[in-house]
């Protein structure tokens, strides 16, 4: 056998060992997670009581763009509309005129387009 025969045997032995090796923590892994059936019986709630228990999970909505943004606050009344940014505290944070005239500062729901926060911006 060649240097390199040798070399991509020994390669393949340990590939197949490594595969082997993570099937078998796979596996056992698997069988500590899984409970008894007689503890799975007790530990699950009957249905009518795992629906009483167990709020209903929304689905979360998708983050609006700055185009989406832009569109929400002019159909507001906001005009000269300057920065929109994206804050990973606070969602959107926007420079703008309100309807009345004032320079305000506003913070926008990533979800809603909702002003959550209007202040006058010096």
């Amino acid at each position: 056998m060649t240097r390199i025969q040798k070399t991509l045997a020994s390669l393949a032995i340990g590939a197949s060992a490594l595969v082997a090796g993570a099937a078998a923590q796979a596996q056992t892994a698997a069988q500590a997670q899984a409970p008894a059936p007689a503890q799975a019986a007790q530990a699950a709630p009957a249905p009518a009581q795992a629906a009483q228990t167990a709020p209903a999970a929304a689905p979360a909505a998708p983050m609006l763009t700055i185009r989406q943004v832009y569109d929400k606050m002019e159909a507001a009344g906001y005009r000269n509309i300057s920065e929109i940014e994206r804050s990973s505290k606070h969602g959107y944070e926007v420079k703008a005129y309100d309807p009345q005239g004032q320079r305000v500062k506003l913070r926008v729901d990533p979800q809603s387009g909702a002003v959550t926060r209007s202040r006058f911006d010096d």
